[in-house]
């Protein structure tokens, strides 16, 4: 695995689980937003984190951590994350994983064999502005949405999410999402955060106000539809 960070607790990453969080190198899109840039870039020029001192780590923290939650990057992108998932799970902590939707040959066996506990997965626009806003020329939407529709069948808790920058969202954006993800079981709204490594700097979060706006827009088809980490 490429591991290129590691958050060694966490009570907010992984919703009723004490955890770790750990962030690999390398994804398949290109959202200019994106708050971790040099891992999507250049991880060849990140530190690395090797697996025995992860896995050490983990064996020194069972009395403290419950839980391990992947991110990125993208880490379906990592060809040895499925033998790296049986490892965590062989130490009996639950697994969260953070994905962009754009592999379900790879999340969705994941699930089906029980590595996985929880997904949190990125909602980067409305269908129609989801490849702009994803910062890639050509992209095949239906592997999004059949992550989408899988997730939606509630085999394992999961939830969804978009960032909100003022310059690539509107209005309209939140009506059409939230017709495509109508009856989801938790979809959240945060705020844009800038920062030194955001992939394409100059964008602006929207106000409080208006990321309240925007969830009414989607309270009549997602009712559970909430703000994260807006006061």
């Amino acid at each position: 695995m490429d591991i290129h960070g590691l958050n060694k607790t966490t009570l907010l990453d992984y919703p009723g689980q004490v955890a770790a969080c750990i962030f690999t190198g390398g994804c398949n899109l290109r959202c200019p937003f994106c708050q971790n840039g040099g891992l999507v870039a250049h991880p060849q020029e990140e530190p690395v984190i090797s697996e025995d001192e992860f896995f050490a780590f983990l064996r020194k923290r069972a009395d403290v951590l419950t839980g391990v939650c992947i991110s990125g990057g993208e880490p379906t992108l990592q060809p040895d994350l499925r033998p790296f998932l049986m490892r965590i799970r062989e130490l009996g902590y639950h697994i969260k994983l953070d994905s962009n939707g754009y592999r379900p040959d790879i999340l969705i066996p994941l699930i089906e064999d029980g590595l996985v506990d929880y997904v949190a997965m990125d909602i980067k626009s409305s269908p129609a502005r989801y490849a702009a806003v994803s910062g890639v020329d050509h992209m095949d939407l239906s592997r999004i949405q059949q992550s989408v529709y899988f997730l939606m069948q509630n085999h394992i808790p999961y939830e969804f999410r978009t960032t909100v920058v003022r310059e690539l969202h509107s209005p309209e954006d939140f009506v059409q999402i939230g017709e495509w993800l109508a009856g989801c079981s938790a979809y959240y709204l945060q705020s844009y955060r800038d920062s030194e490594n955001v992939l394409v700097p100059g964008y602006t979060a929207c106000t409080a106000e208006e990321l309240r706006e925007y969830l009414e827009i989607l309270k009549p088809t997602i009712p559970n539809a909430a703000l994260r980490g807006i006061d």
